[in-house]
């Protein structure tokens, strides 16, 4: 049996990993065994050590040219590969034990500033007709809840809890959480459902509530481009996608005293060091206004 298999497996009924998490993983196992069956002619796991892993290593960075994070997410694949193998008694020691993952550089998350999101919803114009209600029930919904894209064209209209004003997301390894959204995003969905009708909703598969003209469920591409048509009016920076808005809700909040552990619930994240990027961007703000007000600064 290929010695990859049974990882994947437990990837995808114990783990309940994502398709794109599992695909990751396939890929650098794959890209793993090929190179030590192509240079040692080594195809046992049990013979696998330390060096033969090094030397892979090396290829990647000297050969390959790969990036930091992406060597970085490749280490992460093996040492999870060589720690299942463990736990099921297929192996008695672990090579990948010693490898140190490098340190990947900490980003300050690119975001929009607060007048820039003002001016997306108060001078652009949205058209008065079902895609451009739409459209803006996206644009208002991404920044009153800082969800992913994956969640958003998820969306179903059972999810969407108009007397507490919140709604149901199915986040990451489906768990499920409820966020509340403010009476902007509450009017450009009141506004955006008063185009359908009874035929409409049934004709969208299991009743999704971001659908094109011919009841589809929304890809990410299509909410990609919506989002960047209309970052495209408000904003010069590089990077004008979906996340970016994500960046930007949780930025505003941090930056206006909201609490960070709440911060994190909101957006689903599993710790909070993924929530703390942001505190970056808060300290940054912090000392230009300390620059700007204190008289010896």
């Amino acid at each position: 049996m290929n010695p990859i298999d049974p990882f994947l497996k437990y990837l995808q009924f114990e783990k309940r990993a994502s398709r794109h998490t599992q695909i990751s993983y396939r890929t650098d196992l794959i890209q793993f065994f090929d190179f030590l069956k192509e240079r040692f002619e080594l195809t046992d796991i049990q013979e696998i050590e330390l060096d033969h892993i090094r030397n892979w290593f090396f290829f990647l960075i000297e050969v390959e040219k790969l990036s930091i994070k992406t060597i970085h997410r490749k280490i992460s694949s093996l040492k999870a590969f060589f720690k299942f193998n463990i736990k099921e008694g297929v192996l008695t020691h672990n090579p990948a034990l010693q490898i140190a993952s490098p340190q990947i550089p900490k980003r300050v998350p690119y975001y929009l500033e607060e007048d820039e999101m003002e001016k997306l919803f108060t001078e652009i114009e949205f058209e008065e007709s079902y895609e451009g209600s739409r459209d803006r029930a996206i644009m208002e919904l991404f920044y009153a809840t800082g969800m992913r894209v994956s969640e958003l064209i998820s969306i179903q209209f059972e999810d969407i809890d108009f007397y507490q004003n919140r709604v149901k997301i199915l986040g990451k390894r489906n768990k499920e959480r409820w966020v509340p959204f403010g009476k902007q995003a509450r009017e450009a969905l009141k506004n955006y459902f008063s185009y359908f009708d009874t035929k409409w909703a049934e004709k969208s598969k299991k009743n999704y509530i971001f659908v094109s003209s011919n009841y589809n469920k929304l890809s990410q591409k299509s909410v990609y481009n919506i989002v960047r048509r209309y970052l495209d009016m408000v904003t010069t920076i590089d990077k004008r996608s979906p996340h970016i808005i994500r960046h930007t809700f949780a930025t505003h909040l941090l930056n206006r005293g909201a609490d960070i552990n709440a911060i994190k619930e909101i957006l689903g994240h599993s710790s909070l060091a993924a929530t703390q990027i942001y505190t970056h961007t808060s300290i940054e703000k912090l000392k230009s206004i300390y620059k700007q007000a204190h008289p010896r600064a």
